[in-house]
């Protein structure tokens, strides 16, 4: 099967590029199945009810989160009601939504979705991600439970992102990681046949800072005095993200390549 992951959208742009390109890649692609982060795509904060909604009437499968989760206060109303919203799997037990679920693909595979979170220069520090994805995996749900698992990884440290798909490879189908916002290039298959790949990047505007327009975070980097908020980049929006290719059979990668569309970085297709 295909799988399509496309990392965070932030602002406008990010969200606009999205759903406006989606349903085109989803037929080039001929993806089987597609997953957003969308933590961002509020004003570069977070994420409301009818972005969502757009996001998966676009034909996203499934809207991952992080850090942002709840900087829109709405999110806490929708995320127990909204099947197809993520929030980290290692929030504390009792916390609004879920993290974890079963999907079914468009060729009718099976695909568990996992968003979780890093600890290492992250706030809110949740519970141990290591530790969530070992109780996720108890038993062994790949080729039992499901024919697909993929985990959303979002965490600052690439150190800890690659030890903690070292830690599942051969258990889960892939491990992507977000939240940083820049594409890595070190998209590869791991020794048990886990795809990786440090970070997607993001889906908004690449002439900013991380997406943010970029005169108030280098006010902040130049003078240390805050001037105003941070605000969402408006320019025309690059999308990134990642092709996966898994087999049918043992549930693993065989292939996993970039995505990139836009104005501001060497555009690339996975297939």
């Amino acid at each position: 099967m295909r799988l399509l992951f496309l990392g965070d959208m932030v602002g406008k742009s990010g969200r606009s590029a999205v759903q406006q390109q989606l349903p085109g890649l989803i037929e080039v692609l001929k993806a089987d199945f597609v997953i957003v982060n969308g933590e961002n795509a509020a004003g570069g904060f977070g994420i409301t009810q009818s972005i969502f909604d757009a996001t998966i009437d676009a034909g996203a499968d499934v809207v991952t989160t992080g850090n942002h989760v709840w900087d829109q206060r709405e999110a806490l109303s929708f995320a127990d009601r909204e099947e197809r919203f993520l929030r980290p799997a290692n929030y504390p037990a009792g916390t609004p939504g879920r993290g974890i679920n079963l999907y079914e693909a468009r060729n009718g595979a099976r695909v568990m979705v996992a968003n979780i979170m890093g600890r290492a220069f992250m706030h809110p520090e949740l519970d141990d991600p290591f530790a969530c994805a070992e109780a996720m995996l108890e038993g062994g749900p790949l080729g039992n439970a499901a024919d697909v698992v993929f985990v959303d990884f979002h965490a600052e440290a690439s150190a800890e992102k690659m030890c903690f798909a070292h830690f599942v490879d051969g258990r889960v189908s892939a491990v992507i990681g977000t939240h940083t916002h820049v594409p890595t290039a070190d998209h590869q298959i791991l020794n048990g046949g886990t795809a990786y790949l440090s970070d997607a990047g993001m889906c908004g505007d690449y002439d900013s800072s991380l997406g943010m327009d970029k005169e108030e975070p280098i006010n902040r980097f130049t003078t240390k005095v805050p001037k105003t908020r941070f605000e969402a980049a408006t320019g025309e929006a690059t999308l990134c993200g990642a092709g996966i290719e898994i087999d049918d059979r043992t549930g693993l990668a065989t292939r996993i390549a970039p995505l990139r569309i836009g104005p501001r970085l060497e555009n690339a297709l996975p297939w």
